[in-house]
């Protein structure tokens, strides 16, 4: 059981998501930070029209509910890469935290990137960062 901190600054959100939710069913501590700088591959009006119909989904007083905050947006996405209703997957989603920024706990350890998971793969391919869609959504 060990404790990683990993940055998703510039970092692609479903790469960071996935090794994130392998680390958790293995056992892993896992921290997410800087998740407002990740990014989701996509034209702005593709991205932000998906968006859109996942909150217009649903009753407004049952749900779904879709978070506007960076940090719990990330974490929505992390859940849907685990099996969250079966006790391995709720297990594994308690042990992993996402911040927006750098929390001062965090500063002056290890703080690991994805490898391969970086803004540069999409070479030119259009993409809209977290903080974006959560201002769109009325943070």
């Amino acid at each position: 059981m060990a404790e990683r901190i990993i940055d998703a600054k510039y970092a692609i959100v479903g790469r960071v998501a996935s090794v994130a939710a392998k680390a958790a069913l293995l056992g892993d501590s896992i921290s997410i930070v800087n998740c407002e700088k990740a990014v989701i591959s996509g034209t702005r009006t593709r991205v932000l029209a998906r968006e859109e119909r996942k909150r217009q989904r649903g009753i407004p007083r049952k749900g779904p509910f879709v978070s506007r905050l960076p940090d719990r947006f990330m974490r929505r996405i992390v859940r849907g890469m685990l099996p969250y209703k079966q006790e391995k997957g709720k297990l594994a989603y308690k042990r992993i935290l996402c911040y927006s920024g750098v929390p001062e706990a965090f500063k002056g350890k290890n703080i690991e990137t994805v490898e391969g998971a970086h803004i540069s793969k999409l070479m030119g391919y259009p993409y809209v960062t977290i903080e974006q869609i959560c201002k769109y959504l009325g943070r």
